[in-house]
């Protein structure tokens, strides 16, 4: 689907309080061993960025950052590289093109023109994704088994990689070792050759995100059944609590049977991302009162109440999953997905040139039970990996309260950082995946954590070195 909002003026506009953070000297391992780190996720651990994955967003992945910061540690305690991934050929975007900033025209109203995320129309450089294991190299093994869209609950799934490759994900099948085991049978084939001292772990969001970003369509209320038996879940579920406690155990436990220490981290609130808070609820703005009276008179001329519309900032109208057209209310959410074009051409949101009421379809559109099922899917995940930490002894990192700490601004040596899609640096322009300068936040908050739960003193990254959004 077309990313379609438009950033109306390219001005660098933030909202901070937040202090700066510094680099930490004297570098220590404290109680950690960081000389071979290995990195567990999805595609947040692999880099995914603008919509697709990129060698340069490989590159600077937060584990990528992770491994050039532990290796600064004096031996033995240090990273001793090379820090493998599993690398596309260039930056066009795997298996599909990135999303770039360019001119977008509204064709309805010929004079409007202004920048947004488009498709990369440049030429490919990454013609496919075939990886072969660097020879010889830490036992033929990589560093870095992030996978773009895998739940915590896929980790028992025999056959992932094909299934994935099928329903065009094909980021695990380029990769695995065997593409007939399960996700936990690769992480078992990793660690067994790998034998890491330290990893970092984070599981969790597309658990709640496929169900996000379907505006609710799936199963949310936690009582999903698997499409295939025993343990494949419909994408659009949230995935059920009891399975995915299972799985998360499941792979946490193979993460540490080589005794390694390392860092859990937790699922943030993905509603509070850009995707999600970018098309405001109350965007359809009306000029004149003439206009309001006439979708006053159609909405109760087709029998709808309840609804009205005034001069100013409006509702759009939606369709919930429940079949009713109504107004939004304050909190519901609008996909970043919507077609621009069919709210300014075609009246989505309130009635079309035809004079019929046109709400936005539910597909785009996420309800205050629809967020309430992705809130408690989170705090009830987040509860299960705080507890792994606590019994394992790991590093517990707060990744939910430190996004909303993102939410209020964040200030790194003068440049100021926020969730405001475009303009505030650390998402990249598919509104759901950080920019490498994003990342680099992340992979700081990581490694603070680490250092108050080990008593190391790992360095802190230089945000501002790594690149933010793209501008023409």
């Amino acid at each position: 689907m077309k990313k379609i909002f438009i950033v109306g003026a390219v001005a660098m506009v933030f909202t901070a309080c937040r202090p700066s953070i510094h680099v930490n000297q004297n570098p220590s391992a404290g109680l950690a061993d960081f000389s071979n780190y290995l990195a567990i996720g999805n595609s947040l651990t692999a880099g995914y960025t603008d919509g697709s994955l990129t060698v340069s967003g490989q590159l600077h992945s937060y584990p990528a950052m992770l491994f050039g910061q532990f290796a600064v540690i004096p031996a033995p305690k240090g990273a001793v590289g090379p820090f493998i991934q599993p690398l596309v050929s260039g930056d066009w975007g795997y298996p599909g093109p990135k999303y770039i900033l360019g001119m977008t025209y509204n064709p309805c109203i010929p004079s409007d023109s202004s920048l947004a995320p488009i498709v990369n129309t440049g030429t490919s450089d990454s013609i496919n994704g075939d990886y072969l294991y660097a020879s010889g190299i830490n036992n033929n093994q990589i560093n870095n088994v992030g996978v773009p869209g895998i739940r915590a609950v896929d980790y028992k799934v025999a056959g992932y990689a094909i299934f994935a490759k099928l329903n065009k994900a094909p980021y695990a099948f380029r990769f695995y070792n065997n593409v007939n085991g399960s996700p936990n049978d690769e992480l078992v084939h990793v660690v067994g050759n790998l034998h890491p001292t330290f990893f970092t772990m984070w599981l969790g969001a597309n658990d709640v995100l496929g169900y996000a970003l379907a505006g609710g369509q799936g199963n949310g209320n936690g009582t999903a059944t698997p499409i295939v038996p025993p343990y494949l879940y419909n994408g659009s579920d949230i995935s059920p609590l009891i399975a995915f406690d299972s799985c998360y155990d499941l792979a946490l436990n193979t993460a540490i049977s080589t005794g390694a220490s390392g860092a859990l981290i937790n699922i943030p609130d993905i509603t509070s991302i850009p995707f999600f808070t970018t098309v405001p609820a109350k965007g359809l703005t009306l000029s004149r009162q003439g206009q309001a009276d006439t979708l006053n008179a159609i909405y109760a001329g087709y029998g709808y109440k309840g609804i009205n519309f005034t001069v100013g900032a409006n509702y759009f109208i939606i369709q919930d999953n429940a079949g009713n057209t109504r107004q939004a209310v304050p909190g519901e959410l609008i996909l970043m997905t919507v077609p621009d074009t069919s709210i300014t051409c075609h009246g989505w949101g309130s009635a079309n040139a035809a004079g019929v009421p046109t709400p936005i379809p539910n597909t785009y559109v996420l309800t205050t039970d629809e967020i309430q099922y992705i809130k408690t899917a989170t705090t009830n995940f987040n509860a299960f990996i705080q507890y792994e930490a606590n019994i394992h002894h790991l590093a517990y990192v707060d990744m939910n309260s430190y996004f909303k700490t993102l939410a209020s601004g964040i200030t790194f040596d003068g440049i100021n950082y926020s969730p405001a899609f475009v303009t505030g640096g650390a998402f990249s322009l598919d509104g759901i995946h950080p920019t490498q300068r994003g990342y680099a936040l992340i992979a700081n908050q990581i490694i603070s954590t680490i250092n108050a739960f080990y008593k190391s003193n790992v360095p802190s990254i230089d945000v501002n070195q790594y690149k933010g959004v793209v501008f023409p």
